[in-house]
Order: C-alpha cells, then sequence, then structure tokens
C-alpha cells in the first residue's frame, strides 16, 4: 500500500525546526496553487460532470433525452429572448 501524502500535507515525524518550516511553506504554497489554478479546477468539475450525465444517460436514457431536448428548448428560448430584447 503506498503512504505517498497530497502535495497539501505536511508529512509527520519532522523532528529538524529547519526542515518543518520548508515543509510547511512547500505544503502551504501547493495548497494557494490548488485554490487559485481555477482553469484546472474547471476541467475537473467539467470532466466529473460528463462522467455524471454519461453515467445517467446509461441508467437512464429516457431521461437523458428528455434533459437534452429540455436544455436545447431553455437555450433557445433565451437566444430568441435576447434577440428580440435587441432587436427593438
Amino acid at each position: 500500500m503506498s503512504s505517498e501524502l497530497p502535495s497539501t500535507a505536511v508529512p509527520l515525524g519532522i523532528t529538524d525546526p529547519v526542515e518543518k518550516a520548508r515543509a510547511e511553506l512547500k505544503a502551504a504554497l501547493a495548497a494557494i496553487e490548488h485554490k487559485a489554478n481555477l482553469p484546472k479546477r474547471m476541467i475537473l468539475a467539467t470532466e466529473d460532470a460528463t462522467g455524471q450525465a454519461r453515467a445517467y444517460a446509461r441508467r437512464n436514457p429516457g431521461g437523458a433525452t428528455a434533459a437534452a431536448v429540455g436544455a436545447a428548448v431553455a437555450v433557445g428560448v433565451a437566444v430568441w429572448g435576447i434577440a428580440r430584447l435587441l432587436a427593438r
């Protein structure tokens, strides 16, 4: 079993104060980078949502089709409404 720590964790058992401070700084910087990297977080969220949608479509193809048609109608109505407002 691998005991690899996440990049945002500080390993236990560090007794040297300098090494401990370095490990804490490295973990803090990794956590800040993880929080601030919005494009990467969006990609991961999109991949997760896509996987969930595919799993739902496998379980319930009719419901997935209805959801896709409903989403297309909603987008169409929104575009039509915006175009109508701009045409006035």
